[in-house]
């Protein structure tokens, strides 16, 4: 019998799975469908000896003090400011697009007061910013959007800008100055070890079991628990019974190179040319000395792992109809990216653990733990049945008991 069934090892689950096993004694089982824990930041060192991302970048940054001492608990940290170079027109940019970007594309020498002249001048004003191309016309001009935004998000998302959600580049900042960092963060750096190191540290403990390769609804099955932590996508805990969310995915194509460096910096950004978006260079972020370098080609793809929800009006209104449903549950926790079909940064991610383990503990139902058991097994339909209060995760109605 466990107190919490997680499902999920990424960062939300295993946030919520340290917390309630270390604070408040509860007995977790960890599951996860792939053969390790970490998530999509799970990093490994390759044949060669060389730490890698393997599915593809992950840079931490935040500026929430509470989530940087929260994560230090578990690692020590290596000082680490990203920078990123777009290939426009036969040279290597600093993007986001700063004065640097701008003096080098156009053979100029302005200062910051001219560059933001420069700027407003180009600039195309929108009374309403509804879509992406909205957001960066309105920043730089289309000649800019048209060089370093267009085509690269045409690739990411195959949709252009005018049909993509103003969110999408709604962050992107445009800066007159020299700052050439992607992230402005209080708090910028990398886990000293990786972040598996720092999976492994968070999750070591004995109220904590952790199952891989392990599918959450056999499990369920032949598992006892009292409440349910998903981290999954919510559409597959209800057998997209309202139809598929869908999100944009990635191939990654890794590389070793007989070299000590492959590019002048961690990321260089492809929007015009080449089918892939981005290579990755990871030694640049995990500091590590080697006489060869790895590189990860990035190349989005409509089918494989869900990574990028796709942000449209229609997709929103399919995902409130579960979030809905999700919310008659009264012992099942939908929290994380696929959970809650936003793109979370991974301390935002950490952040929604936190807050969901602060209303956890201060429920009655975290104070005093239910005693009779939720056991699952087969329905006749081949479905999981529900004994105890859990309701069916396919969704049916003669399931709903919440």
């Amino acid at each position: 019998m466990f107190d919490y069934l997680i499902v999920g090892a990424g960062f939300a689950g295993s946030v919520l799975a340290e917390r309630l096993a270390s604070t408040c004694g509860k007995s977790v089982l960890l599951i996860d469908r792939r053969p390790h824990i970490a998530g999509n930041a799970y990093d490994h060192y390759n044949d060669d000896g060389i730490l890698v991302h393997r599915y593809g970048p992950h840079i931490f940054h935040t500026n929430s003090r509470e989530v940087f001492e929260y994560l230090s608990r578990f690692t020590d940290w290596r000082p680490y400011e990203h920078h990123v170079l777009a290939s426009v027109d036969g040279l290597l940019l600093p993007m986001p697009i700063n004065l640097d970007t701008l003096n080098r594309l156009y053979g100029l020498n302005m200062n910051s007061f001219e560059a933001e002249q420069f700027l407003n001048s180009r600039a195309e004003p929108k009374e309403q910013l509804k879509t992406s191309e909205d957001v960066i016309v309105s920043k730089v001009g289309r000649e800019l959007y048209n060089k370093f935004f267009r085509n690269y998000t045409r690739k990411q998302w195959a949709m252009d800008p005018s049909e993509l959600d103003a969110s999408v580049t709604a962050r992107v900042p445009v800066r007159t100055n020299r700052d050439a960092r992607y992230f402005t963060d209080t708090y910028q750096a990398m886990p000293l070890h990786g972040f598996t190191r720092m999976f492994e540290n968070m999750l070591d403990h004995p109220n904590i079991k952790i199952l891989l390769k392990a599918d959450y609804r056999e499990i369920a099955k032949v598992i006892s628990y009292r409440n349910l932590i998903y981290t999954g996508r919510i559409d597959e805990f209800f057998d997209f019974r309202f139809g598929k969310l869908p999100y944009r995915s990635l191939e990654f194509k890794h590389e070793t190179l007989n070299r000590p460096v492959y590019q002048p910096e961690a990321v260089v950004n492809y929007p015009n040319e080449h089918l892939y978006t981005r290579v990755t260079e990871f030694k640049y972020l995990t500091g590590q000395e080697h006489p060869k370098t790895s590189i990860v080609y990035e190349f989005p793809r409509a089918e494989g792992d869900p990574y990028y929800p796709v942000p449209r009006p229609e997709n929103y209104a399919t995902y409130k109809e579960y979030q809905e449903r999700a919310a008659k549950l009264s012992s099942v926790h939908f929290v994380g990216r696929l959970a809650t079909y936003r793109y979370y940064n991974m301390d935002q991610v950490t952040a929604q653990a936190l807050a969901q383990f602060e209303k956890l503990r201060k429920s009655q139902r975290l104070a005093s733990v239910a005693r009779k058991a939720i056991t699952y097994a087969p329905g006749a339909d081949g479905g999981a049945r529900v004994g105890g209060n859990l309701p069916n995760p396919s969704g049916r109605e003669d399931a709903d008991a919440a």
